[in-house]
């Protein structure tokens, strides 16, 4: 009983992570860890500075020539390293910029419970039951079930330049650990980069803030349409 609670309020956190911002940890593998920490920052940056004026749109422009091949490597990292679905799709997805951010979230969020189950009928099937503790999954999916609606709920609520802002920071956070495990750096070198990251990621985020309260981010979507229209009146 005791290790349902424990693995209930890990999946809880977990999957709180998860089903808010896309991803809850890094991919295993350090070659990825970097491509996906130089997203990151691209993500963090975009989305904090002058977020893109399609960063609203409910409808991604994107088909399968792009999410196809996206989703297999996705699919591969995933199962593969027990971690990699939502680290790898929503970072790609968001750096395009086409798409707003809670659109993303909630897109790779849903396909990811068909690449779940697709990954565990494969384990099942190579590796047997055996290897499973129903304590330890079974408190993973009361906490998992518990947290999704509430991590769903809250992707609703936060502005596109805030919610892409938290997420290109948990891109850089994930990864950034993934890294310096890869090169075994630890003690006061480790804490050092974790709290320079998190100091520029709560800047990142005061600055989308700020600009989203003074109305910064409508302007510029203006700025940007100007051009455009006044093309197509001088056609």
């Amino acid at each position: 009983m005791q290790t349902l609670i424990v693995f209930a309020l890990v999946g809880f956190g977990a999957q709180l992570v998860d089903g808010a911002l896309g991803m809850a940890y890094g991919s295993r593998r350090p070659r990825m860890a970097g491509v996906l920490l130089a997203l990151g920052v691209y993500v963090l940056l975009r989305f904090s500075l002058r977020p893109p004026r399609v960063a609203t749109n409910r409808v991604s422009p994107h088909r399968s020539k792009f999410l196809s091949p996206l989703g297999l490597v996705a699919g591969f990292v995933d199962a593969s390293g027990g971690g990699g679905w939502g680290p790898v799709a929503t970072p790609a997805l968001l750096t395009a910029g086409k798409t707003a951010p809670r659109t993303v979230i909630g897109s790779v969020d849903t396909s990811e419970l068909v690449v779940a189950l697709a990954a565990s009928i494969g384990f099942l099937i190579g590796l047997g039951s055996a290897v499973l503790d129903p304590w330890t999954v079974g408190g993973l999916l009361l906490g998992g079930v518990l947290a999704a609606p509430l991590a769903a709920w809250l992707v609703t609520k936060i502005p596109a330049p805030v919610l892409g802002t938290g997420v290109g920071g948990i891109i850089v956070l994930t990864n950034t650990r993934t890294i310096l495990r890869s090169l075994d750096v630890t003690g006061w070198a480790s804490t050092t980069i974790y709290l320079v990251v998190v100091g520029v990621w709560a800047a990142a985020v005061a600055i989308a803030f700020a600009k989203l309260r003074n109305g910064e981010f409508d302007r510029a979507a203006v700025d940007e349409e100007a051009p455009t229209a006044s093309t197509e009146a001088g056609r």
